[in-house]
């Protein structure tokens, strides 16, 4: 396995690609970079971790969990990028609508609907 940022597809990341503007816009750029089931799979064991790590440090007031949580969720995300998919996060250049998009992402495999 060799670990790169694949940049020769269309890459929404550079400068001079249209800026996406809705989430609505967002969503199926999304879906296209996280096309690999293994990505699917690295993403929603990040966001369940990282979710889980997070509530345990308001439910115990431990707040270290909380950086433990973010890094296990862009971990496992980012790692996926680098050695599954091939290309950059979408959170790179869109932080908060890849956050909810890694929500719902996760919510409709664990509820068995297709993206």
């Amino acid at each position: 396995m060799t670990a790169s940022w694949n940049c020769s597809k269309r890459d929404e990341m550079s400068s001079d690609s249209p800026k996406i503007e809705t989430f609505g816009e967002f969503w199926p750029y999304y879906l296209s970079e996280h096309s690999k089931p293994m990505t699917r799979r690295l993403h929603l064991v990040g966001t369940l971790t990282g979710t889980i790590l997070v509530v345990l440090a308001i439910v115990s007031s431990n707040y270290w969990l909380i950086l433990a949580g973010l890094l296990s969720g862009y971990a496992f995300a980012w790692l996926s990028h680098l050695f599954v998919e091939g290309n950059r996060p979408a959170t790179f250049k869109y932080p908060l609508w890849s956050f909810i998009a890694d929500y719902k992402m996760a919510f409709m495999t664990l509820t068995g609907r297709k993206f």
